[in-house]
């Protein structure tokens, strides 16, 4: 809505960063949010810097596909996130995913696809930006979640640091691009302060994109980056259909049968995704023991105190090497204790 008032979508990613940087600080210290925790510049500039710098360009090119093309063609074709994620998450993670997984994103590519070709309102640099943005925010929550895990940073201080880098770096390119346009546009009064309207618009559309950004990053906190991915895809089927709705854009009977088709994957590789976790849980279930009779013997009761010795290893509630049990030392196997 912003950008079919205010073709500049440089400026519109600016005022998010620029949203982010300011209202986080002073919230999130009234709401008692941990402080930064210390962080070696060396994986400052490694891993913070480069993910700081993903946001800034995810960011832009998600405006720009926005401005190009409709809003339901843009958040269809977004839907391939799960496809980013399952790629990335192979080539940076060694994750391997079941047949069931790689089937599930069939659909939603056959569906992008049939959407694209469909589409009225097609634009090339739309649908380049649209994936760009896509991949950047699906490389984003992978290193997201690796920077929570490595530092222990709280996950809206992370919100913070990234959004006040991005903006830092954002700057001179919305200084060289949109700023001199903005001065000389008879259509734009937003330097000298005039346009309310507009005005009204931007701090809006900056103040949802913090609280979004928020709930985004404590989402990521608590799962994994793939269902992350899943979620950002359900959220997308609801602004295909507010945009499908309420800003009238020109669909055609075979358009709207591509973005269904991708909607259905996304729902499917939901589906396997919760049974290759359910498949994984029962796995973990199993008993690791290798001498079973030696396990029945002497399993610890649940009320006996347990003293492990310094570098003792667990697996599946299981403690391999040593262990001293009621003053007496038991070696070899794998002994069972009630944790």
């Amino acid at each position: 809505m912003v950008l079919s008032e205010f073709p500049y979508p440089m400026t519109v990613t600016m005022v998010q960063l620029l949203s982010i940087t300011v209202y986080s600080g002073p919230f999130f210290n009234m709401w008692g949010v941990r402080r930064y925790v210390d962080i070696e510049w060396s994986y400052y500039l490694k891993i913070i810097v480069p993910l700081a710098l993903g946001k800034f360009l995810s960011s832009v090119f998600s405006h720009v596909s926005i401005w190009k093309v409709p809003v339901s063609y843009a958040h269809t074709v977004k839907a391939t996130a799960p496809l980013f994620t399952v790629i990335l998450a192979r080539i940076i993670m060694r994750e391997r995913q079941t047949t069931k997984v790689y089937l599930s994103l069939v659909p939603i590519i056959l569906g992008v696809a049939i959407a694209t070709v469909t589409e009225l309102s097609f634009d090339v640099i739309g649908l380049a930006s649209a994936l760009i943005s896509t991949m950047g925010f699906s490389l984003m929550n992978i290193y997201s979640k690796r920077v929570l895990n490595d530092t222990g940073i709280h996950h809206l201080r992370l919100l913070h640091l990234l959004g006040r880098l991005a903006l830092f770096m954002f700057l001179p390119v919305w200084f060289f691009s949109d700023f001199w346009k903005l001065l000389y546009d008879p259509n734009v009064h937003l330097i000298s302060g005039s346009d309310y309207k507009l005005l009204l618009l931007l701090f809006c559309d900056g103040g949802l994109n913090w609280l979004q950004n928020i709930l985004a990053f404590s989402m990521l906190s608590l799962v994994t980056p793939l269902t992350y991915a899943v979620a950002s895809a359900s959220k997308r089927l609801f602004v295909i259909s507010i945009s499908l709705f309420f800003l009238g854009n020109p669909v055609t009977l075979t358009n709207i049968f591509g973005m269904s088709m991708a909607i259905m994957g996304v729902l499917a590789y939901n589906k396997a995704k919760y049974d290759m976790r359910k498949s994984g849980k029962k796995e973990s279930l199993l008993p690791v023991t290798s001498n079973n009779l030696w396990r029945d013997k002497y399993t610890v009761p649940s009320n006996t105190p347990q003293i492990l010795p310094t570098g003792a290893n667990y697996i599946n509630g299981h403690a391999e090497g040593r262990a001293l049990i009621n003053n007496n030392r038991y070696a070899g196997g794998n002994t069972t204790l009630s944790i």
